[in-house]
């Protein structure tokens, strides 16, 4: 990558960075573009060569985000030696649900808004490698541990939903009940849910 594209890709990140950060602190509603670009040391003009509009920018944020905790996750389960593909997801579901009780901003932001047509454009977007690599990891360990799944997007829209839902509202509300309370059956829909979508080769 030469200077003129690490250029381009840092002041996109600066733009990104500070919009989360003023999203937390102000709200969406409340946060302007000339909110972003000011705090960001940039020209106006700059955020529409990289943004649409503020909408536009949530979207691109919601997948960056993503795609950031996606490969933190995927990085640290790579150093373990797990045997099954119910051990992968559980641990999965663990390091994300960690992130979220130690990082109410991310959760705030991101639960609520992790859903499948968020994730389902970061990987196919060349954008978001780490998400991509996650979904291609996930599509192996079902060949992997020798499991059929006639509807591998299927299953993971209802995970992914189920996660980023089941955070927000035990995490951040304690409703209907904590996480702790609630995360060993959320363990074990998780692992009906794949039992109701797939079979053993």
């Amino acid at each position: 990558m030469g200077k003129v594209d690490d250029n381009k890709l840092s002041k996109r990140n600066a733009l990104l960075k500070t919009a989360f950060d003023l999203f937390a602190e102000k709200g969406f509603a409340k946060t302007t573009i000339s909110d972003i670009v000011e705090k960001a040391g940039l020209a106006k003009g700059t955020f529409y060569l990289y943004f649409k509009d503020k909408y536009d920018l949530r979207d691109k944020l919601i997948a960056y985000k993503g795609n950031r905790l996606f490969e933190e996750t995927f990085q640290e389960m790579r150093k373990l030696n797990l045997g099954s593909f119910e051990e992968e997801i559980c641990f999965i579901t663990d390091y994300i649900i960690d992130r979220f009780q130690k990082q109410h901003d991310l959760l705030q932001f991101v639960a609520k808004n992790l859903s499948w047509g968020v994730f389902k454009t970061a990987f196919s977007n060349a954008d978001f490698p780490a998400t991509y690599e996650f979904y291609q990891h996930y599509l192996d360990a079902l060949d992997r541990y020798r499991i059929h799944c006639q509807s591998p997007e299927l299953m993971l829209f209802t995970m992914i939903e189920l996660i980023g839902t089941t955070s927000y509202n035990c995490i951040l509300l304690e409703q209907p009940v904590s996480m702790d309370e609630y995360l060993p059956y959320l363990h074990k829909t998780l692992k009906h849910i794949v039992l109701v979508f797939t079979e053993e080769k």
